[in-house]
């Protein structure tokens, strides 16, 4: 694990190595510049897990932060068995943070996406299993779960230019009422909040993670919604 002062924010170097990789995804561009994403990429990646997994223990005190590959850190390979997009690596880096017992992607937790020319905040769960999904919709009409999440997702929209995201159904599912005050949520498959915007620039400096920080904890009210939610069961 990095020792926290090695942390100073991101190089350049890792902003350029993505966008040349958008540009030549493909095994023998990677593997030339296999040093670079070594040096540039996952190096203070790791350095940002370890300092941003501190800082978040502070509103979610059971945070899993662990700085290796496939862990906190996606790995850099698509999987390309079932997609017509057969380039074969990701052209951005994903980092996450996640909260709870389950398995990782069943998790609400917070989330880094870099994709030049733009960062990506946010936290939730992107898509419901199966075994979530029906207490998920459960609990959007529980009387006490219910308005809580409405609550959740009006504070955090009102905190600054965050979109509530899930959406994926055309109709209520079967069983429930169309008209319920929370029938919105009905159509969604996941539940999460997110910020997007150009790389700002402490993306640069150890100040990274303060920005972050004041993101995720503008969009806590949704996590917190989560873990209710999946206690409850």
């Amino acid at each position: 694990m990095s020792d926290q002062s090695l942390f100073n924010g991101f190089p350049i170097e890792c902003v350029n190595y993505y966008a040349e990789l958008s540009k030549n995804n493909n095994k023998t561009w990677f593997a030339n510049h296999k040093s670079d994403f070594d040096t540039y990429v996952m190096t203070p990646a790791r350095d940002f897990v370890f300092e941003m997994g501190k800082r978040l223990e502070s509103i979610a005190p059971k945070i899993v932060a662990d700085p290796r590959v496939n862990k906190s850190i996606f790995r850099p390979y698509r999987d390309t068995r079932f997609s017509k997009n057969k380039t074969p690596y990701k052209n951005h880096l994903g980092i996450f943070f996640w909260e709870g017992t389950r398995p990782k992607m069943e998790c609400p937790g917070f989330y880094f996406h870099l994709e030049p020319p733009y960062l990506m905040l946010g936290n939730g769960i992107h898509c419901f299993p199966k075994s979530l999904l029906e207490h998920f919709r459960n609990s959007v009409v529980d009387p006490k779960l219910g308005p809580v999440l409405d609550e959740a997702a009006k504070t955090v929209t009102a905190k600054g230019d965050y979109t509530i995201g899930g959406k994926y159904y055309k109709k209520t599912p079967r069983g429930y009422d169309p008209q319920h005050r929370n029938a919105a949520f009905l159509l969604y498959n996941g539940l999460y909040a997110m910020a997007i915007g150009e790389i700002p620039p402490e993306f640069y400096s150890k100040e990274i993670v303060d920005f972050c920080f004041e993101r995720f904890r503008d969009m806590l009210p949704v996590h917190r919604w989560l873990m209710d939610m999946i206690n409850s069961l």
